[in-house]
């Protein structure tokens, strides 16, 4: 099969998926009716689960900062935690669905870490208390994360039953608390809203700015 025949295959494969594809709108509120930033909504299909792509992402060290804070992505994807900081950082996971260790280092370590296994990741680095992020794996290519409007959209779905869980760092209790099912037809579009039960946000605080250096 040549080239040119197996482009035109895909292309015809792409006009097919859209011409079928749901969408999938989903705003997220607290209890309080307050919109939610930093959650991971996700869409699991009832019938199937999609085969995890190999993909890579990265999530950077900057200012004493995890950048971003939240990052969801699919089962199999290897992360680079590069540091970008003029000091050395120790970046590390006790996580179940993740155990790692990157002891003190400046750059860019050599190999990526590879999530392979469903699950919340928190992340922390052992010099700097204050540096936490977390990590959505999950075993959907089929999420977005919340930014402050609260609310996502969820495109090119195939038609089918679909779970669909949020998850967000100060979530009480477990994301299938919350589920909702709903069933998307060829070409259709819904609207989803997911209410909360979200504990305080007590992050750890920043230590002060230093000029004498060290690993503040």
């Amino acid at each position: 099969m040549n080239v040119l025949r197996v482009r035109v295959l895909l292309a015809a494969f792409r006009l097919c998926h859209n011409l079928h594809a749901s969408s999938l709108a989903v705003t997220v509120k607290d209890r309080n009716g307050e919109l939610v930033s930093d959650a991971v909504v996700y869409a699991k299909e009832r019938a199937a689960i999609s085969a995890p792509a190999k993909k890579r992402a990265v999530i950077d060290q900057r200012d004493k900062q995890f950048i971003p804070y939240v990052t969801a992505l699919q089962v199999g994807t290897s992360v680079l935690f590069p540091n970008n900081d003029n000091i050395r950082h120790h970046v590390y996971s006790m996580s179940p669905a993740k155990k790692f260790e990157l002891p003190l280092y400046a750059g860019v370590p050599a190999e990526p870490v590879t999530f392979d296994k469903e699950g919340f990741v928190t992340l922390g680095c052992n010099i700097h208390d204050w540096m936490i992020a977390y990590v959505a794996v999950l075993a959907t290519p089929y999420f977005q994360i919340t930014g402050k409007e609260g609310r996502v959209l969820l495109k090119d779905l195939p038609p089918g039953q679909y779970i669909v869980e949020v998850w967000q760092p100060s979530l009480k209790g477990a994301p299938r608390q919350f589920a909702q099912h709903v069933d998307l037809a060829a070409k259709g579009a819904k609207e989803l809203l997911f209410t909360l039960d979200l504990k305080p946000d007590f992050r750890a605080k920043r230590a002060p700015r230093s000029s004498t250096g060290g690993y503040r």
